[in-house]
């Protein structure tokens, strides 16, 4: 994992970021169960820029906070100047997307 990246640790909340601070200008939500916090950003964040790497001046941060069942996870990021309201549709589809989300929680349970 790139050195590029801000790991932010505070409260138990973890974020994610390439910028500091680490901003949302658009951003989804989910919940996933119990996994490494770290390598679980990652993971969503890698997908996360394949998915919106066309939107010029998009800068990913992912946010995990801590829940009784796992990870509450915002997904999203920072934008440089406008974005289409599809953005947040594309960024929740991602986040719901099946095949993905047990891949991100089978990734981070690992033993790396």
């Amino acid at each position: 994992m790139s050195p590029r990246w801000h790991i932010t640790h505070q409260d138990g909340t973890v974020t994610l970021s390439r910028h500091l601070p680490a901003r949302f200008d658009v951003a989804a939500s989910t919940q996933l169960p119990p996994a490494r916090p770290v390598r679980l950003a990652h993971q969503i964040r890698q997908d996360l820029w394949r998915g919106l790497s066309n939107l010029r001046g998009f800068s990913p941060v992912v946010r995990l906070e801590p829940t009784e069942n796992g990870w509450e996870v915002t997904a999203g990021g920072r934008v440089m100047g406008r974005s289409a309201p599809s953005v947040e549709a594309t960024i929740d589809a991602l986040l719901s997307d099946p095949a993905k989300r047990t891949r991100w929680v089978r990734q981070a349970r690992m033993m790396s």
